[in-house]
């Protein structure tokens, strides 16, 4: 028997426009970052509503990047305490650990999947160590924005950072402005599963100079170059200011800091470009697949809690929890899924309950992310994106009704 053709989660197709780009790129004579990145630094600024903008090679070196400029902008020593989601791709809590930092997670709302201010000003009340906190780090997960004026009151009553991770949240809006504008700075991911997407590449954004200044430096081995054009071709450089009487001074082999290398190609930038023309589409088509879902699986509510639906949110994908575990698990649900041909994904799981990679935190976070711990075993999601056809997402309600019955 034929399998069914399978409906993805996540979808790119590699169109005219987009072609064109990378020739343009091969055409240039220019691989490593060069006019592509910095057009595309600029664009997504002015998207997001920042005044700088940093392309990295992933999500993961704009994030550690972001906590490394933290670290040296306020002299902040290794195991400075991070307050961040327990529920999200692990590589939110990988980026803390890696630079030193301690992740400390406190529990999420059941239905937005964000860490919420209650949660956090009870931890910051009852912490006998408050001096060791020094980050707020809120994850808009799946698209939907965390409450981030409670959030930023929070960090300014206990005199914190806040560093947003928006990497699936592209384009979502709260009070008015975009997601990574409503903070010190944000971290983005233009992963091939989000919403705009380069394959590999990450952003930080911010409206602080000198954040952007020290990204710029840490993302490139911690070298002195740090401006946005070099002049050296002019026959100047800035740099060498601070360097007189040195012979033979180059900027780009003296390291101020100690450094990553998280540069990327202009073949992300370019097919960034592209995608950042599209986004107003990727998120409206998104948004109807979602309220289309909504609206044929509502049927099955008893059983299944569907994403709640605003015009204010850039789906990533569609998540879906597991009311009644009792009537069919995770797991039978998921696999009967694929086998009619609707890709699924867990939810990432509970960090420090549930991934292995953090097993030293089981035993003092048991009990206490009860949300984060329910969802992380009975939460998964299914694709909403932009290439879904009328016919694919009626197949994925059949499917649905298939299995739970009722139409």
């Amino acid at each position: 028997m034929e399998k069914p053709k399978l409906i993805r989660v996540g979808d790119f197709q590699l169109g005219e426009e987009e072609r064109e780009s990378i020739l343009e790129v091969l055409a240039s004579d220019r691989l490593s970052e060069g006019p592509k990145v910095a057009h595309f630094e600029r664009e997504w600024a002015r998207y997001v509503g920042t005044k700088f903008s940093v392309a990295t090679s992933s999500g993961s070196g704009a994030l550690m990047a972001g906590l490394v400029a933290l670290k040296h902008l306020k002299g902040l020593p290794a195991g400075t305490r991070v307050i961040t989601s327990p529920l999200t791709y692990i590589a939110t809590s990988s980026a803390i650990s890696n630079v030193g930092f301690e992740p400390v997670y406190v529990d999420v709302d059941p239905h937005t999947f964000n860490i919420t201010p209650e949660n956090i000003h009870v931890l910051l009340q009852h912490a006998a160590d408050r001096e060791q906190y020094a980050i707020i780090l809120p994850v808009h997960l799946m698209g939907f924005p965390a409450h981030m004026d409670e959030i930023n009151q929070i960090a300014a009553e206990y005199g914190l950072i806040v560093l947003e991770d928006s990497a699936q949240a592209h384009g979502s809006w709260y009070g008015g402005r975009r997601t990574g504008a409503l903070s010190l700075a944000a971290a983005f991911s233009f992963y091939i599963a989000h919403n705009i997407q380069a394959g590999e590449m990450g952003a930080l954004t911010t409206d602080d100079a000198e954040i952007n200044r020290l990204v710029r430096q840490i993302k490139a081995q911690g070298r002195a170059c740090d401006c946005l054009v070099c002049t050296r071709d002019q026959g100047y450089c800035p740099q060498l200011a601070g360097y007189e009487g040195t012979e033979d001074y180059d900027p780009r082999f003296a390291h101020d800091l100690i450094g990553y290398n998280f540069k990327l190609m202009e073949f992300q930038a370019a097919l960034g470009l592209v995608q950042l023309k599209k986004a107003d589409w990727i998120i409206q088509r998104r948004q109807e697949n979602v309220r289309f879902l909504n609206e044929h699986l509502a049927v099955h509510e008893d059983v299944l809690q569907l994403p709640p639906y605003s015009e204010d949110v850039s789906y990533l994908a569609y998540p879906i929890v597991i009311k009644r575990p009792d009537l069919i698990s995770r797991r039978y649900l998921r696999a009967a899924l694929e086998a009619l041909g609707v890709e699924t994904r867990p939810l990432f799981g509970s960090i420090p309950t549930q991934q292995r990679a953090y097993a030293h935190l089981k035993s003092q976070y048991e009990g206490k992310l009860p949300h984060a711990d329910y969802l992380g075993l009975h939460a998964f999601y299914v694709g909403c994106h932009q290439y879904l056809s009328q016919e694919d997402l009626e197949r994925m309600v059949e499917a649905f009704h298939t299995i739970l019955g009722g139409k």
